[in-house]
């Protein structure tokens, strides 16, 4: 049905764009009357740290709600771009099924770890006060702060998690940009804008000012390349236009600082566990077009021994399109939704299925 009804109005919208803008912003409209900002009553942790920023507000996340009748909560933490809020445009039906679903919007100005920390364990906290444990969904860059935030979580805020989801996560630097003498394989071009970044001089407006301008057309070409040879949608449309308006609209110093939390994200290590609960992992078949050779991450997923060491009770999949010239890449959850669905329907069906599952 979606087919015919596509073929039937292409020629339409190629006739008349205006049509097509207006579709574009109607379907942003409808996507913002669904997800509002939420206001947190229990806040101890991001209190505390209150008087350690001038301007808390440049660096504080955004923090948004979309209600459900459901009872199982995800908290869902997005890759540099784009927002949480259009990441995952296309598993919001699934997520919604189970609870709300809550999402934290990076600051435009600056970023903080700890006070992101702060905020999620704060998030964590009047969650269980409500009777509720949320999956804990991290993607890419994510993926990272949410592993790294676990690392340092204390066991009580393990214990207020359902379960954890990754996606095609970023756990460490070396994921993304390999030392100068290493190049083997090419040079990436994240991986060249990233490691540039990480050189530029924050002191020097103009030298931060090239490499980050730099940076935000790679992104939009990222997303250009995934777009190719598709027919958009009004909703891939408006993700388009919220993704560039986060470049525009992030300034250089926050691109910046969220780039240098990279450098705080410890390699997986074998020796400790980094969350008990239940796992997933979820691996595209082309994450080789963003993390560099001999990516920790993708070694630590496929091992084992030390996967189920850091995740005991984890799970890596992966995920592919059976489609030589259409492979999914790298968190490629707008392009490639019908390759993640059914895998992320099926876990989350299973892990909140558990308690009745056990009584029958």
């Amino acid at each position: 049905m979606r087919h015919l009804i596509r073929k039937h109005l292409q020629p339409l919208t190629d006739r008349h764009p205006a049509l097509m803008t207006m579709a574009t912003a109607t379907a942003g409209f409808i996507r913002s009357i669904a997800i509002k900002p939420y206001h947190q009553r229990h806040r101890p942790r991001e209190r505390a740290l209150w008087e350690q920023y001038h301007s808390l507000h440049a660096v504080r996340c955004q923090i948004y709600r979309e209600k459900s009748a459901g009872s199982h909560p995800t908290i869902v933490v997005a890759g540099f771009v784009p927002d949480a809020t259009e990441v995952i445009e296309f598993q919001r039906p699934i997520l919604r099924s189970h609870g709300n679903i809550y999402y934290l919007n990076y600051p435009r100005n600056g970023f903080r770890q700890e006070l992101f920390e702060a905020q999620l364990a704060d998030l964590i906290d009047e969650l269980a006060i409500k009777g509720e444990r949320p999956v804990l969904m991290g993607i890419s860059f994510g993926a990272g702060l949410v592993v790294d935030f676990l690392r340092r979580a204390p066991e009580a805020v393990h214990n207020r998690l359902r379960g954890l989801l990754l996606v095609s996560p970023v756990l460490c630097t070396a994921d993304l940009i390999r030392p100068d003498n290493q190049r083997s394989g090419g040079i990436r071009m994240l991986e060249s804008n990233l490691r540039k970044i990480l050189k530029a001089d924050p002191q020097d407006p103009e030298d931060l000012n090239r490499q980050l301008t730099r940076a935000r057309r790679c992104f939009q070409a990222l997303f250009e390349a995934g777009a190719e040879n598709r027919q958009l949608t009004t909703r891939h449309l408006a993700i388009r236009q919220r993704i560039f308006d986060v470049l525009e609209h992030t300034s250089n110093m926050g691109g910046y600082e969220r780039v240098l939390a990279l450098r705080t994200f410890a390699e997986p290590d074998c020796s400790n566990t980094i969350f008990a609960g239940p796992t997933l992992v979820m691996l595209a078949e082309d994450e080789q077009s963003i993390l560099v050779p001999g990516s920790p991450t993708l070694n630590l997923c496929h091992d084992h021994h030390c996967f189920r060491q850091i995740f005991p009770d984890g799970k890596a999949c992966r995920v592919a399109s059976q489609d030589v010239d259409d492979p999914v890449p790298h968190a490629s959850l707008i392009f490639h939704q019908h390759c993640y669905n059914p895998r992320l329907e099926a876990w989350l069906q299973k892990l909140h299925n558990q308690p009745l599952l056990a009584v029958v």
